[in-house]
């Protein structure tokens, strides 16, 4: 349910099931990454942490601006992180991770699909998972492709476009489009609709933040390894 602002700082998520698994990933990461990726893997956790179990999770209930840091958080934060664990000699296609990832993000922004989400627990977790792991299959595909430094900005570069795009709707939308978020905000000083533009802005600007560092750390990375030079 919707928390009151009142008692939003109160409301962390101590479900023991997702306690749980949150450790159960603490134990698989503790011994299948290395030692000096486990900064990596600590950080990607804490991010779990804060989407699932800090206040943010239950804001999420409330403003679906507060879910929209919620999956930006999933896909363009945690899941990079993830991606860079373990081994990456092996080059994955990136055409395919890149689609699926897209069709995940948009599918579970259609509101039919989302209120369905929110109402059952099942497709909750499948909506997080699903967003989640198909994030990291996609960041895994730009990370392997060490010899394809194009192909991988160029599905960077689509990734934001997809995302502006979809961010762009959300700010545009002349009326609200989920009805979970037509209440709820008016606790918080905001309307619905301005709850869905704020959305459809961090969706435009802060969330492509994440795939512009990381294209310039591939650039910088393939210009210290004398590929970009090479290629000039």
């Amino acid at each position: 349910m919707a928390p009151d602002p009142t008692e939003l700082l109160s409301r962390w998520n101590l479900d023991p099931w997702l306690l749980a698994a949150l450790a159960a990933v603490v134990l698989l990461l503790a011994v299948l990454i290395r030692r000096d990726q486990r900064a990596v893997a600590a950080l990607a956790v804490a991010l779990l942490v804060v989407a699932f179990v800090s206040p943010l999770c239950a804001l999420s209930s409330a403003l679906f601006s507060a879910r929209t840091v919620h999956h930006v958080l999933l896909v363009a934060c945690a899941a990079p992180l993830f991606a860079l664990l373990g081994q990456r000699e092996r080059a994955i296609a990136i055409a395919l991770p890149f689609v699926v990832s897209t069709i995940t993000l948009w599918f579970w922004h259609i509101p039919a699909f989302y209120t369905a989400a929110l109402d059952h627990h099942a497709l909750y977790w499948l909506m997080q998972a699903s967003l989640l792991g198909t994030a990291i299959w996609f960041w895994r595909s730009i990370f392997s492709a060490r010899a394809a430094l194009p192909a991988a900005m160029v599905a960077l570069a689509a990734a934001v476009g997809q995302m502006g795009l979809l961010g762009a709707l959300l700010t545009f939308a002349p009326s609200p489009l989920y009805p979970h978020h037509m209440i709820p905000p008016l606790a918080y000083g905001i309307g619905p609709l301005q709850d869905q533009q704020l959305a459809g802005l961090i969706m435009w600007v802060p969330a492509m933040i994440p795939y512009g560092l990381i294209a310039a750390l591939l650039a910088r990375r393939a210009w210290s390894s004398g590929w970009l030079r090479q290629a000039a």
